[in-house]
């Protein structure tokens, strides 16, 4: 990141921590607040970020719509939102990995960059899962790359562009052949795998139903460490692939947007994420707690995600 470039955000930074926390009362959106999530419908993100919606507007008194713009792992929400007015009218939510992964591979084709945007908070941090069907002939990564390799192939359904990544990195260690099956969301992924349609597939929630039905397994956990709620799955580091991912759920709005409108939406944030209602959605979406970094610590995970993905994920 250029030297000028840092000082201009350590100013903004700055100018949006001075503004009194009476002035930050004092905005409210000129009309609808648009959230809009860079997922479809029925999957973690859209369903916590309805819930999210709906608290604040309860708490504020604003009126928000919530719109689903999804592709390429919320990368299509993020290019409208780069190119709208700031105005603090418009917001996005979505999954910090995806962003990060197509910001290594393809920066220079994408209309911005991490500092497009004034970073509003986060609502939690999910925990990754490659999970199949009960009847599923493998139990655990290496069964499932031994099955694809007896097999010749087998189709694995994937949302986002780290899933490919990591399925490329398993296919280039293991010599092991997937067939990869783009799927619009967790919920979608859920249905491919019930359906017979896949073997298995990622999920950051939505499988969490399935697992307590017994509909469903976990075969790896494709976070840097062990799943909290399958301590016995192991990591796909641990099975001999080097390739993790650690997804945040994150919001932002144009670069730009008025101080007090980032104080107030940030705020708003905060205080939606606090509420039983969204902690309800959280433990039901990731098994997790909600987690909000804040303004500045929202911008510092995404910037060093940024560095840590240029590392990991460029191929």
């Amino acid at each position: 990141m250029p030297i000028k470039s840092k000082l201009l955000a350590l100013a903004a930074t700055a100018m949006i921590a001075m503004i009194s926390p009476s002035l930050a009362a004092d905005w409210k959106p000129d009309g609808p607040l648009k959230i809009q999530i860079g997922f479809g419908a029925g999957g973690s993100t859209d369903t916590m970020g309805r819930v999210l919606a709906n608290e604040m507007e309860k708490q504020t008194g604003w009126t928000i719509v919530v719109e689903n713009k999804p592709g390429a792992g919320g990368v299509a929400m993020f290019t409208g939102i780069s190119q709208m007015p700031a105005n603090g009218k418009t917001i996005g939510m979505g999954v910090s990995i995806p962003v990060m992964v197509q910001l290594v591979q393809r920066g220079d084709q994408l209309p911005f960059d991490l500092d497009s945007f004034d970073y509003l908070g986060t609502v939690a941090k999910a925990e990754l899962a490659l999970v199949a069907s009960k009847d599923a002939p493998f139990d655990d990564l290496e069964g499932m790359v031994a099955y694809a390799k007896e097999k010749s192939t087998m189709p694995v359904a994937i949302m986002a562009p780290p899933q490919i990544l990591m399925m490329k990195q398993t296919m280039k260690t293991t010599d092991a052949k997937f067939d990869l099956v783009t799927a619009d969301g967790g919920a979608e992924v859920m249905k491919l795998i019930l359906g017979g349609q896949v073997l298995a597939g990622f999920g950051s929630g939505e499988q969490l139903p399935y697992l307590e039905s017994g509909d469903m397994k976990v075969i790896a956990s494709a976070n840097q460490s062990r799943l909290s709620y399958a301590p016995d799955a192991k990591t796909f580091i641990e099975s001999g692939v080097n390739a993790y991912v650690e997804p945040v759920f994150f919001l932002a709005a144009r670069k730009g947007t008025d101080p007090a409108a980032v104080a107030a939406i940030a705020a708003a944030i905060d205080a939606a994420v606090q509420s039983p209602a969204v902690a309800k959605i959280v433990k039901n979406a990731t098994n997790g707690s909600p987690l909000n970094m804040g303004t500045d610590g929202t911008r510092k995970m995404m910037f060093d995600g940024l560095d840590n993905a240029k590392i990991l994920f460029a191929q």
